[in-house]
C-alpha cells in the first residue's frame, strides 16, 4: 500500500475556482445549524478542517488507496463519527485513516490531538512534518546558524523550550513511549521516505 504514496503529492493547493493540473478544488460553503446561525469554515477552523480532510481522501482515492475519515465533532454527511475500535478496525484492513476536528474541543491544539490519536490506535511512530528539515536550537528561519539535532531526548525538547510541540503533545508521546520523527514535508518525497522508514529530519525519544 504505501507504493501509492510514492508519486502523491506532498503538498495540495487549495483553491476556490479553476481546474489546473494537480491541484485539487475546496469550494467554500456556509453550513446552517438549526438555531439559524451561519456558520463560516474560513472562520470557524473545525468546519474547514473536515473539509479538507474530505479533499484529502478524495485525492487518495483516486490514487488508488482506500481512506476513511473520520471526525471528533458529528458531521455524518461528509465523515464518520470518530470511534478508536473502529478506527483500528480499518487499519487492521489496511486502509487509510484521517483523523478530522482535532479532539472536539476547544483549547487542545493539533499536535495534541495528533498525539492523543496516535496513542489511542497505539502507533508506533508519530510523523511531524513541517517547513523545517527536523528540531534545531534556535529558529532556522531566523537564524542561519541555527544547529540541527539528528535525535534528541523528550525531555531535553522540553527543558531547553524548543519550539517543536506543545507540551501536552510532547508529554502524551513520552507517557506511550511513542518517538517522534519531525522532518521537511516540503520536500517532494519526503512524506513517502518517512512512511517508509527514513531516517529523516530529527527523532525525538
Amino acid at each position: 500500500m504505501l507504493s501509492k504514496f510514492n508519486n502523491f503529492k506532498n503538498e495540495i493547493v487549495w483553491q476556490t475556482g479553476g481546474n489546473a493540473k494537480n491541484k485539487y478544488k475546496l469550494n467554500i460553503i456556509t453550513y446552517t445549524n438549526t438555531n439559524g446561525l451561519k456558520l463560516n469554515p474560513q472562520k470557524d477552523k473545525n468546519y474547514t478542517d473536515v473539509m479538507k480532510t474530505r479533499a484529502l481522501k478524495d485525492a487518495l482515492d483516486k490514487n488508488g488507496t482506500q481512506t476513511r475519515v473520520q471526525s471528533a465533532i458529528t458531521m455524518t454527511a461528509v465523515a464518520e463519527p470518530y470511534i478508536r475500535l473502529r478506527a483500528i478496525r480499518h487499519l487492521e484492513k489496511g486502509r487509510v485513516v484521517i483523523f478530522a476536528a482535532g479532539t472536539g474541543n476547544p483549547y487542545f491544539t493539533t499536535d495534541t490531538a495528533a498525539s492523543l490519536r496516535a496513542a489511542e490506535i497505539e502507533a508506533s511512530l508519530m510523523l511531524k512534518s513541517t517547513r523545517v528539515d527536523g528540531v534545531f536550537d534556535k529558529d532556522p528561519e531566523k537564524d542561519t546558524d541555527a544547529k540541527k539535532f539528528d535525535e534528541i531526548s523528550y525531555k531535553e525538547v522540553v527543558s531547553s523550550k524548543l519550539k517543536v510541540m506543545d507540551l501536552t503533545a510532547i508529554t502524551l508521546c513520552e507517557e506511550n513511549k511513542m518517538p517522534i520523527r519531525v522532518f521537511d514535508g516540503t520536500t517532494t518525497g519526503n512524506i513517502y521516505k518517512a512512511l517508509t522508514g527514513e531516517s529523516l529530519g530529527t527523532l525525538i525519544k
